[in-house]
């Protein structure tokens, strides 16, 4: 029997995340170097700075050469029954988004312990995300702290305003999305200043345009946003 590329959980759904469409500027670029590593990483940074699509685009890059990965969302999973990891630890890589969230919730809290201690066994990769430093997570559980503490940490910064435009141009050439200065400048005037909100609204807005077989103008803008 093949085993999936991809494990498919509740909360699994398909998306384009993909390392290439992301937009490393000039504060992210130890980032970059980190992330084409073998290496366990601990990303941490304020929401909104791309580390769920980093997450999901690092799952993606190993399930297109036939590797075996899993994004586990706990602000999603940590509403079911901790003992779903069991046994995931045969994986290439497991990416786990919001560990901060389970902080002083003591059955998933050794789960993550039980799942760091069977990946150092079985070589599988665990990239950690994090609204908060892991030094600063108050986890109940003391071996917890001290295994997350031991990973190597790096903060994900959000994209300066400077780079909004150029950031936003490269991710739609990427993806051949055409979209025009005047609607650019729109957009960046009218939405909220963070890439992953202009790549969400990217997203809709080719969706919308296919749909309806429309280029992106303003009046299709106003429609998403």
């Amino acid at each position: 029997m093949n085993k999936p590329k991809q494990l498919t959980f509740p909360w699994s759904k398909p998306n384009k995340s993909s390392l290439d469409e992301f937009y490393f500027d000039e504060a992210n670029h130890e980032l970059k170097k980190i992330l084409d590593t073998d290496d366990d990483t601990f990303l941490y940074g304020i929401k909104k700075t791309g580390k769920t699509y980093l997450l999901q685009a690092l799952c993606n890059k190993y399930a297109d050469i036939d590797k075996m990965s899993l994004y586990l969302p706990l602000a999603e999973a940590s509403q079911l029954d901790a003992k779903i990891l069991d046994g995931v630890e045969h994986m290439d890589i497991i990416c786990v988004d919001d560990i901060d969230l389970i902080e002083g919730f003591k059955n998933w809290e050794t789960a993550i312990f039980n799942l760091i201690n069977n990946c150092q066994t079985s070589g599988c990769r665990l990239i950690f995300g994090s609204s908060k430093n892991s030094s600063t997570i108050n986890f109940s559980l003391n071996d917890l702290k001290s295994r997350v503490r031991k990973i190597d940490q790096i903060e994900v910064f959000p994209i300066s305003d400077s780079n909004l435009s150029s950031a936003f141009e490269e991710i739609s050439k990427h993806r051949s999305i055409i979209i025009g200065d005047k609607e650019l400048n729109y957009l960046l005037t009218y939405t909220e200043r963070s890439i992953s909100s202009l790549t969400n609204i990217l997203n809709k807005l080719d969706e919308l345009s296919i749909q309806q077989k429309r280029k992106i103008t303003i009046p299709l803008i106003k429609e998403i946003i």
